[in-house]
C-alpha cells in the first residue's frame, strides 16, 4: 500500500457500501457522481484492491471490500469517539448522529422530540430514517435505534426510555356488526388485522392476562406492515387490532375505537438500542437521556 487512505474517502466508501449506488451516494452527500467515482478509484489505488463489483444496476462489495468495510467502520467510529473524548469537557456534543425508528412512532413521537434536541444542541447533525422492518445497526451505519418491543440481538446496549403497552381495540361499528369477543379464543372467529412488527411473528399475538402469557394465532382478510394503515382500517370498521397505547389513546378517548378484552395487553416498551462500542459516545448518551426525559414529560408512560 503506497498511499495511505484518507479518512473522508473511507467515510464516502462506507456511504457507497450502505447505498449500493454511486448515484444515491452523490445525492446524499451533495457531490457529483463523477467525484464519488473518482474518490473510490483513489481509495482502491491506495489499498491496491478492487472494492466494488460495478454493474449498470447496482454496486456490490467485493470480498476484499467486505473486509475493508468492517475495518473502515471501526476506524471511523474510533476517530469520532476520540474527538468526543477530547472535546467532552470543552463543548456540547457535536457531529453526525444517525438514528432509525419505526414509521409511525418516528413520525408522530420521535420527530418532535428530535426537533427540540436539535434546538438545544445545534452542533449535532441529526439524520433520521424510518423503517417497518428489523435494522442491523452496524451494517446499515446507524448509531441509535429507537425501538418498540423486544430487543433480541446480542452485542448491543439497550436502555428503556418509556413504558408502553399494546391493547386490543376495534370500532363500535365492527363490534355491533360482528359481536364483542368475550375470550381470547373468540378472536380466532373474528376479523383481526395483523401487522408485521419488528419484534413480532406475523399473525401471532402474545398477550399477558389473568392466566399469564397466552399466545394466539389470528387472521383476517387485511394485513399490513405499517401501523398507521392498520389503525385506519380498524377505524373504518374492518376488524380488531393490537396497537400501542400511544397510537390509539386519542381514538379510544373519543370513542372512535373501543377497547376489546381490556384485561389482556402486550408489554411493548420503548428502547434506545446502540452498538456496545458506542457506550462512551457523548452524543449518543445525551440523545438517549434527553429522549427519556422528553417521553416522561409528554406522557409516554401513561399506558404502563
Amino acid at each position: 500500500m503506497n498511499i495511505k487512505p484518507q479518512l473522508e474517502d473511507l467515510r464516502l466508501f462506507c456511504v457507497v457500501a450502505r447505498n449500493r449506488s454511486f448515484a444515491a451516494t452523490a445525492r446524499e452527500l451533495g457531490l457529483s457522481k463523477a467525484v464519488v467515482s473518482k474518490r473510490i478509484a483513489l481509495l482502491e489505488a491506495a489499498i491496491m484492491e478492487q472494492l466494488f463489483h460495478r454493474t449498470t444496476r447496482s454496486v456490490q462489495l467485493t470480498a476484499q471490500g467486505e473486509i475493508v468495510h468492517i475495518w473502515a467502520l471501526r476506524i471511523l467510529e474510533d476517530v469520532d469517539l476520540m474527538g468526543e473524548a477530547i472535546s467532552r469537557e470543552k463543548a456540547a456534543p457535536s457531529g453526525l448522529l444517525r438514528i432509525c425508528s419505526s414509521t409511525g412512532f418516528g413520525r408522530n413521537r420521535l420527530a418532535p422530540a428530535l426537533s427540540e434536541l436539535a434546538r438545544r444542541f445545534p452542533q449535532l447533525e441529526i439524520q433520521v430514517e424510518l423503517f417497518d422492518r428489523p435494522v442491523d445497526l452496524v451494517d446499515e451505519g446507524f448509531q441509535l435505534d429507537i425501538r418498540i418491543g423486544a430487543v433480541r440481538e446480542g452485542n448491543v446496549i439497550k436502555r428503556q426510555i418509556a413504558r408502553n403497552r399494546r391493547v386490543l381495540c376495534a370500532s363500535p361499528a365492527y363490534l355491533e356488526r360482528c359481536g364483542t369477543p368475550l375470550s381470547l379464543a373468540d378472536l380466532q372467529g373474528h376479523r383481526c388485522i395483523p401487522i408485521r412488527e419488528r419484534d413480532q411473528d406475523f399473525g401471532h399475538w402474545e398477550l399477558a392476562g389473568p392466566e399469564g402469557l397466552v399466545a394466539i394465532k389470528v387472521s383476517g382478510p387485511l394485513s399490513a406492515n405499517n401501523g398507521e394503515i392498520v389503525r385506519q382500517w380498524a377505524i373504518d370498521g374492518h376488524g380488531i387490532i393490537l396497537r400501542s397505547t400511544w397510537d390509539v389513546s386519542r381514538e379510544i378517548e373519543s370513542g372512535v375505537l373501543v377497547p376489546v378484552l381490556p384485561q389482556y395487553f402486550q408489554q411493548a416498551d420503548v428502547w434506545a438500542v446502540y452498538p456496545s462500542r458506542l457506550s462512551v459516545s457523548a452524543k449518543v448518551k445525551v440523545c438517549v437521556e434527553f429522549l427519556e426525559q422528553w417521553f416522561a414529560q409528554t406522557g409516554m408512560n401513561e399506558g404502563s
